[in-house]
């Protein structure tokens, strides 16, 4: 599966990022979200896990924190190393980590989860309690919802993608689950069609409790 999900967004990275890396610009919320999210969380590194063209992982950045993203799709990274020069970037698998234990501050992933099985989101879950030190944070975004979208084409592109839509009481549960404790939990509606899909979006903040 996650194989399917790397060759989708393979397909997909050059007309992604040219259409998205921006995309930041024209969301206030997230800006916002993710400028309180940076100050609020301890000295070190972040990581931005499914880090797609690197739009958000340069925003950290450019709060004046050292960041690496991580995303399955190759040509994802090659996309962000190419755009974001003052980050680090890799391939790899938000199931498992090549990360070392209680190495990061804080970890982000948005829109990450929604490409996983229900089972897997607590082996993520639980890698990101890894990978973080004593207090240290996560951030997540996703689509709000019980439904699981289908796309073959995307910006007039072929392509093979699913989209889950994951229900923010079932995932703040699996954050307790894997030792973290949420302190913020938020939906906002869709911006205009123009900026973003139109659907519910879900915003947490947890942090490492043992």
């Amino acid at each position: 599966m996650h194989e399917d999900t790397a060759a989708g967004y393979d397909a997909v990275a050059e007309a992604y990022a040219e259409r998205l890396f921006d995309e930041l610009d024209g969301k206030p919320f997230d800006r916002a979200f993710l400028a309180a999210f940076v100050q609020a969380a301890p000295p070190g590194e972040i990581l931005d896990l499914g880090c797609g063209p690197g739009h958000v992982a340069r925003f950290i950045g450019q709060a004046g924190r050292r960041v690496t993203g991580i995303d399955l799709s190759p040509a994802m990274v090659a996309q962000a190393r190419r755009r974001v020069a003052a980050a680090t970037f890799r391939t790899g698998d938000l199931c498992a980590l090549d990360v070392a234990s209680g190495s990061q501050a804080a970890v982000v992933a948005f829109y990450s989860l929604i490409h996983l099985a229900p089972a897997e989101i607590a082996v993520a879950l639980r890698e990101m309690h890894r990978v973080l030190v004593p207090g240290g944070r996560v951030a997540l975004a996703f689509h709000a919802g019980d439904e699981v979208r289908h796309v073959d084409e995307l910006w007039g592109v072929k392509t093979s993608l699913d989209f889950r839509f994951l229900s923010p009481d079932v995932v703040a549960g699996e954050l307790r689950a894997a030792g973290l404790e949420v302190l913020e939990c938020t939906l906002r509606p869709p911006y205009a069609p123009a900026v973003e899909a139109q659907t519910e979006r879900c915003y947490i903040v947890a942090e490492r409790i043992r």
